[in-house]
């Protein structure tokens, strides 16, 4: 295939290794991101159909994230424990390992994933391995390497073995000249980070499989999410968790953004219920494969006057940091997630008040809460 030897050509001039040296050197085949097995040009594949009364088999890949742990709980709830797998190429902390299945799967490596898949007879596969924002931009190759190399990876063994694939995008895979506020479903794309410009790659890709093969590939663009129970992920907009814990520890933040700069925010539990809802929405249902979902959208300033409210001591200082403003300054201020809203009945439950009193409760500090209202 022309394709193939020009990727070829590519790769050969790659080196063994990312700079960081977080892995030794591979065969072709991991970096190319294809499987041993070329899709014909005439495939057709069609994700299983499931009953009211059957169960998926989910695997979950970066499972050690922010999101991850969270969504293993959430469906294992639904589903069963035995019926959801997280999966890292992290060793997991005791109290992770112990709630429920976990294995070793790294995405770059085709024949492990698809050990797994095989093996675990997996029906429902949500991929959130990646690097995010800030993180990538601080190391493009390796990002580069699991946001796109490891999304070809999940695409081929989805394909092939009738998965069902959700792929969570973001704010981020919009740019500067998007339209801001709001931002609708289908606008211009030219996000610049190569955190965003992946994300874009797997939109695309997602609906290519889709439409070309059949594959049931499902995508929801997350605006900021904010969780109690999980450490900043390096991300942009991870002030909007780090506040909370210096406002119950310190009684002061200080913050790498602008008090003005306003992005769509949600909170965890309304982030899980919109991956499940949407998986299991009717696919007539879909009127597309990527939607935007959003809740509330905020300033530093806005959540910081309400964190005032419960903490009246509480203090915010203004650090900027150019590298995160500038990714901050590119991205959507409000989602218009209209189209979820209407094709699956998306509707969120936490706005900016809940949410600063759910997240004081977790960290501990319900007697101020309690005081204060």
């Amino acid at each position: 295939m022309p394709v193939a030897r020009m990727l070829q050509q590519v790769v050969g001039q790659m080196p063994g290794r990312p700079a960081c040296g977080c892995w030794t050197s591979a065969p072709l085949a991991r970096f190319l991101g294809t499987s041993p097995r070329q899709i014909p040009a005439d495939a057709n594949f069609y994700s299983s159909s499931f009953s009211g009364t059957d169960q998926p088999r989910v695997l979950i890949t970066g499972g050690l994230g922010q999101l991850g742990v969270g969504l293993a709980n959430f469906l294992r709830k639904r589903f069963g424990k035995d019926n959801v797998i997280l999966s890292d190429i992290r060793k997991p902390p005791d109290h992770i390992f112990h709630s429920g299945p976990f294995i070793y799967s790294d995405i770059l490596d085709y024949k492990n994933l698809r050990e797994i898949v095989v093996n675990n007879r997996i029906t429902w596969l949500f991929h959130y391995s990646a690097l995010l924002s800030a993180i990538g931009e601080a190391n493009v190759s390796l990002a580069r390497a699991v946001n796109i190399t490891g999304l070809h990876n999940v695409l081929d063994v989805a394909a092939e073995h009738n998965l069902r694939l959700f792929v969570p995008s973001t704010i981020g895979a919009f740019g500067p000249t998007s339209p801001r506020n709001p931002t609708p479903d289908i606008c211009i794309q030219r996000p610049r980070t190569i955190y965003g410009v992946s994300k874009v790659h797997a939109e695309l890709m997602g609906e290519y499989y889709h439409y070309r093969y059949g594959l049931d590939f499902r995508c929801l663009r997350y605006p900021g999410i904010i969780s109690a129970d999980s450490q900043p992920g390096g991300g942009t907009t991870d002030y909007a968790v780090q506040i909370f814990h210096d406002a119950v520890k310190n009684g002061k933040f200080e913050c790498n953004l602008k008090s003005s700069t306003r992005l769509p925010m949600m909170y965890i539990d309304d982030c899980l219920r919109a991956t499940l809802e949407v998986m299991e929405a009717p696919a007539e249902s879909l009127s597309m494969r990527t939607y935007n979902v959003n809740a509330m959208s905020f300033t530093p300033e806005d959540l910081a006057q309400e964190l005032l409210k419960h903490i009246p001591e509480f203090q915010i200082t203004y650090n900027v940091d150019s590298v995160r403003q500038a990714i901050a300054d590119s991205w959507p201020m409000n989602f218009d997630d209209s189209n979820a809203r209407k094709d699956w009945g998306w509707k969120h439950d936490f706005d900016l008040p809940e949410l600063v009193t759910t997240m004081l409760n977790f960290h501990g500090s319900d007697t101020r809460v309690a005081q204060a209202n």
